[in-house]
Protein backbone atom coordinates (compact mmCIF):
# COMPACT_ATOMS: atom_id res chain seq x y z
CA UNK A 1 0.00 0.00 0.00
CA UNK A 2 1.14 3.57 -0.72
CA UNK A 3 0.08 6.25 1.36
CA UNK A 4 0.43 10.03 0.49
CA UNK A 5 0.45 12.68 3.12
CA UNK A 6 0.14 16.59 2.61
CA UNK A 7 2.29 18.39 4.93
CA UNK A 8 2.60 22.03 4.51
CA UNK A 9 5.42 25.01 5.86
CA UNK A 10 2.77 27.99 7.86
CA UNK A 11 4.00 31.01 10.05
CA UNK A 12 4.69 29.26 14.26
CA UNK A 13 1.34 29.79 15.19
CA UNK A 14 2.95 30.45 18.64
CA UNK A 15 3.13 34.17 16.90
CA UNK A 16 1.32 37.11 15.33
CA UNK A 17 0.32 36.57 12.49
CA UNK A 18 0.28 39.27 9.73
CA UNK A 19 -0.46 40.16 6.42
CA UNK A 20 1.37 42.18 3.70
CA UNK A 21 -0.68 45.53 3.09
CA UNK A 22 0.71 45.43 -0.38
CA UNK A 23 0.09 41.77 -1.68
CA UNK A 24 -3.09 41.40 0.88
CA UNK A 25 -1.36 37.64 1.05
CA UNK A 26 0.09 36.40 4.22
CA UNK A 27 3.64 37.36 5.42
CA UNK A 28 6.17 34.26 5.71
CA UNK A 29 8.72 36.50 6.31
CA UNK A 30 7.64 37.56 9.04
CA UNK A 31 7.57 34.84 11.41
CA UNK A 32 9.42 31.74 11.55
CA UNK A 33 7.99 29.02 9.39
CA UNK A 34 7.23 25.64 10.95
CA UNK A 35 5.68 22.32 9.67
CA UNK A 36 2.23 22.71 10.42
CA UNK A 37 1.35 20.40 13.44
CA UNK A 38 -2.40 18.70 12.13
CA UNK A 39 -0.43 17.50 8.72
CA UNK A 40 2.03 15.90 11.51
CA UNK A 41 -0.68 14.47 12.95
CA UNK A 42 -1.88 12.96 9.59
CA UNK A 43 1.93 11.53 8.86
CA UNK A 44 1.37 9.78 12.16
CA UNK A 45 -1.58 7.74 11.49
CA UNK A 46 0.11 6.72 8.09
CA UNK A 47 3.36 6.01 10.19
CA UNK A 48 1.19 3.73 12.74
CA UNK A 49 -0.64 2.16 9.65
CA UNK A 50 3.39 1.48 8.08
CA UNK A 51 4.95 -0.13 11.46
CA UNK A 52 1.99 -2.72 12.23
CA UNK A 53 2.06 -3.50 8.24
CA UNK A 54 5.05 -4.16 6.11
CA UNK A 55 5.50 -3.38 2.93
CA UNK A 56 3.22 0.68 3.31
CA UNK A 57 4.94 3.14 1.97
CA UNK A 58 4.93 6.73 2.97
CA UNK A 59 5.40 9.74 0.68
CA UNK A 60 5.35 13.20 2.11
CA UNK A 61 4.81 15.62 -0.45
CA UNK A 62 4.33 19.53 -0.42
CA UNK A 63 3.64 22.73 -2.35
CA UNK A 64 5.36 25.55 -1.44
CA UNK A 65 8.73 27.52 -1.53
CA UNK A 66 11.83 26.49 -1.60
CA UNK A 67 12.16 26.46 2.45
CA UNK A 68 9.76 24.05 2.20
CA UNK A 69 12.36 21.36 1.97
CA UNK A 70 12.69 21.72 5.64
CA UNK A 71 9.27 20.44 6.38
CA UNK A 72 9.67 17.49 3.95
CA UNK A 73 12.90 16.93 5.71
CA UNK A 74 11.21 16.50 9.37
CA UNK A 75 8.85 14.40 8.14
CA UNK A 76 11.78 12.11 6.57
CA UNK A 77 13.54 12.44 10.03
CA UNK A 78 9.95 10.72 11.98
CA UNK A 79 9.73 8.35 9.18
CA UNK A 80 8.44 9.01 5.80
CA UNK A 81 10.06 7.13 3.37
CA UNK A 82 10.54 9.54 0.67
CA UNK A 83 9.23 12.91 -0.16
CA UNK A 84 8.26 14.80 -3.10
CA UNK A 85 8.33 19.22 -3.67
CA UNK A 86 6.20 20.93 -5.89
CA UNK A 87 7.96 24.07 -6.20
CA UNK A 88 7.99 26.74 -8.71
CA UNK A 89 7.86 30.54 -8.93
CA UNK A 90 4.27 30.95 -10.50
CA UNK A 91 3.14 29.16 -7.22
CA UNK A 92 3.99 32.55 -5.02
CA UNK A 93 0.66 33.42 -3.55
CA UNK A 94 -1.12 30.73 -5.04
CA UNK A 95 -4.98 30.76 -3.53
CA UNK A 96 -6.73 27.13 -2.66
CA UNK A 97 -8.06 25.96 -5.87
CA UNK A 98 -4.37 26.83 -7.65
CA UNK A 99 -3.51 24.65 -4.80
CA UNK A 100 -5.48 22.16 -4.72
CA UNK A 101 -5.53 21.50 -8.56
CA UNK A 102 -1.56 21.41 -8.41
CA UNK A 103 -1.70 18.85 -5.22
CA UNK A 104 -4.08 16.58 -6.89
CA UNK A 105 -1.98 16.59 -9.88
CA UNK A 106 1.36 15.58 -7.85
CA UNK A 107 -0.40 12.82 -6.15
CA UNK A 108 -1.99 11.22 -9.04
CA UNK A 109 1.44 11.53 -11.07
CA UNK A 110 3.09 9.67 -7.72
CA UNK A 111 0.11 7.08 -7.56
CA UNK A 112 -1.43 5.87 -4.10
CA UNK A 113 -4.08 4.28 -2.56
CA UNK A 114 -4.44 6.25 0.23
CA UNK A 115 -3.88 10.27 0.99
CA UNK A 116 -4.26 11.63 4.00
CA UNK A 117 -4.25 15.30 5.09
CA UNK A 118 -4.69 17.59 7.97
CA UNK A 119 -8.67 18.96 8.25
CA UNK A 120 -7.55 22.36 7.59
CA UNK A 121 -4.12 24.55 8.04
CA UNK A 122 -3.21 26.93 10.75
CA UNK A 123 -2.30 30.13 8.80
CA UNK A 124 -5.22 29.83 5.62
CA UNK A 125 -7.66 27.88 8.15
CA UNK A 126 -9.77 27.39 4.65
CA UNK A 127 -10.60 23.59 5.64
CA UNK A 128 -11.58 22.87 1.85
CA UNK A 129 -8.42 21.60 0.20
CA UNK A 130 -8.90 18.33 0.72
CA UNK A 131 -12.50 18.08 -0.75
CA UNK A 132 -11.51 19.93 -3.69
CA UNK A 133 -8.24 17.82 -4.25
CA UNK A 134 -10.71 14.63 -3.94
CA UNK A 135 -12.89 16.13 -6.55
CA UNK A 136 -10.24 16.90 -8.80
CA UNK A 137 -9.22 13.11 -8.61
CA UNK A 138 -13.18 11.83 -8.18
CA UNK A 139 -12.70 10.18 -5.22
CA UNK A 140 -14.48 9.64 -2.41
CA UNK A 141 -13.41 11.83 0.71
CA UNK A 142 -13.70 10.91 4.69
CA UNK A 143 -13.48 14.26 6.32
CA UNK A 144 -12.60 15.47 9.46
CA UNK A 145 -11.66 12.20 11.16
CA UNK A 146 -11.00 11.51 14.79
CA UNK A 147 -9.67 8.04 14.20
CA UNK A 148 -9.25 6.10 11.35
CA UNK A 149 -8.35 2.36 10.46
CA UNK A 150 -6.32 1.49 7.08
CA UNK A 151 -7.20 -2.21 5.79
CA UNK A 152 -5.69 -3.27 2.19
CA UNK A 153 -9.21 -2.98 0.74
CA UNK A 154 -11.12 0.27 2.26
CA UNK A 155 -10.47 2.71 5.27
CA UNK A 156 -13.23 3.86 8.25
CA UNK A 157 -12.79 6.21 10.98
CA UNK A 158 -15.19 7.95 13.10
CA UNK A 159 -16.01 11.75 12.84
CA UNK A 160 -17.54 14.63 15.36
CA UNK A 161 -20.56 16.17 13.84
CA UNK A 162 -23.36 18.47 16.10
CA UNK A 163 -25.72 15.49 16.71
CA UNK A 164 -22.96 13.18 17.66
CA UNK A 165 -20.51 10.69 15.93
CA UNK A 166 -20.79 9.26 12.78
CA UNK A 167 -18.64 6.21 11.57
CA UNK A 168 -18.01 6.50 8.23
CA UNK A 169 -15.68 4.21 5.59
CA UNK A 170 -14.81 3.94 2.20
CA UNK A 171 -12.89 1.83 -0.83
CA UNK A 172 -9.51 2.54 -1.46
CA UNK A 173 -8.42 4.62 -3.40
CA UNK A 174 -9.83 7.97 -0.80
CA UNK A 175 -8.69 10.82 0.60
CA UNK A 176 -9.26 11.62 3.87
CA UNK A 177 -8.69 14.23 6.51
CA UNK A 178 -8.01 13.98 10.24
CA UNK A 179 -8.71 16.36 13.31
CA UNK A 180 -6.56 17.39 16.04
CA UNK A 181 -7.95 14.28 18.08
CA UNK A 182 -6.18 11.85 15.99
CA UNK A 183 -2.69 10.53 16.57
CA UNK A 184 -0.55 12.81 18.40
CA UNK A 185 3.08 13.00 16.49
CA UNK A 186 6.09 11.52 17.13
CA UNK A 187 9.40 13.15 17.47
CA UNK A 188 12.33 12.44 15.36
CA UNK A 189 14.84 10.27 17.05
CA UNK A 190 18.89 11.00 15.73
CA UNK A 191 18.50 7.83 14.11
CA UNK A 192 15.94 9.39 11.87
CA UNK A 193 17.56 12.47 11.67
CA UNK A 194 20.56 10.53 9.99
CA UNK A 195 18.50 8.44 7.73
CA UNK A 196 16.54 11.44 6.60
CA UNK A 197 19.90 12.74 4.92
CA UNK A 198 19.92 9.67 2.76
CA UNK A 199 15.75 9.44 2.10
CA UNK A 200 14.60 10.05 -1.64
CA UNK A 201 13.24 13.80 -2.03
CA UNK A 202 12.04 14.50 -5.37
CA UNK A 203 11.48 18.36 -6.94
CA UNK A 204 8.78 18.87 -9.04
CA UNK A 205 7.86 21.77 -11.40
CA UNK A 206 4.50 22.50 -12.47
CA UNK A 207 5.92 21.92 -15.97
CA UNK A 208 6.59 18.40 -15.25
CA UNK A 209 3.17 17.70 -13.85
CA UNK A 210 1.82 19.18 -17.64
CA UNK A 211 -0.23 22.09 -14.87
CA UNK A 212 -0.66 25.38 -15.32
CA UNK A 213 -2.68 27.42 -13.33
CA UNK A 214 -5.44 30.16 -14.62
CA UNK A 215 -3.77 33.51 -13.92
CA UNK A 216 -0.61 32.10 -12.73
CA UNK A 217 -0.72 31.04 -9.16
CA UNK A 218 -3.73 32.57 -7.98
CA UNK A 219 -7.67 32.32 -8.97
CA UNK A 220 -8.51 35.17 -6.75
CA UNK A 221 -7.65 38.68 -6.06
CA UNK A 222 -7.37 40.57 -2.60
CA UNK A 223 -9.05 43.99 -3.00
CA UNK A 224 -8.25 45.50 0.47
CA UNK A 225 -6.61 44.78 3.56
CA UNK A 226 -6.90 46.45 7.20
CA UNK A 227 -5.31 45.72 10.77
CA UNK A 228 -7.55 44.04 13.15
CA UNK A 229 -8.33 47.26 15.95
CA UNK A 230 -6.01 47.23 19.19
CA UNK A 231 -8.19 45.37 21.97
CA UNK A 232 -9.54 48.53 23.76
CA UNK A 233 -9.71 48.33 27.69
CA UNK A 234 -12.58 46.32 29.94
CA UNK A 235 -15.24 47.82 31.98
CA UNK A 236 -14.43 47.79 35.33
CA UNK A 237 -17.24 47.58 38.09
CA UNK A 238 -16.10 47.84 41.47
CA UNK A 239 -18.50 46.48 44.33
CA UNK A 240 -20.09 49.25 45.80
CA UNK A 241 -23.36 46.95 46.66
CA UNK A 242 -24.16 47.14 43.08
CA UNK A 243 -21.66 44.69 41.64
CA UNK A 244 -24.13 42.38 40.62
CA UNK A 245 -26.97 44.50 38.94
CA UNK A 246 -23.89 45.89 37.29
CA UNK A 247 -22.72 42.89 36.01
CA UNK A 248 -25.61 41.35 34.88
CA UNK A 249 -26.75 44.87 32.95
CA UNK A 250 -23.14 44.47 30.89
CA UNK A 251 -23.96 40.86 30.51
CA UNK A 252 -27.39 41.50 29.08
CA UNK A 253 -26.32 44.95 26.79
CA UNK A 254 -23.11 42.11 25.34
CA UNK A 255 -25.93 39.87 24.75
CA UNK A 256 -24.30 37.33 26.40
CA UNK A 257 -27.18 36.09 28.51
Amino acid sequence: MKIIVLVKQVPDTEEERRLDPVTGLLDRGANECVADEINERALEVALRHRDANKGTEVVALTVGPASATAVLRKALSMGADSAVHVVDDLLEGADIAATARVLAAAVQQAGFDLVVTGNESTDGRGGVVPAMVAEHLGLPLLSSLNTMEITPERVAGEATVEAGNLTVSALLPAIVSVTERSAEARFPNFKGILTAKRKPLATLSLEDLGVIPHGGGANSTVLTVSERPARTAGKKIVDDGTAAKDLADFLVASRLI
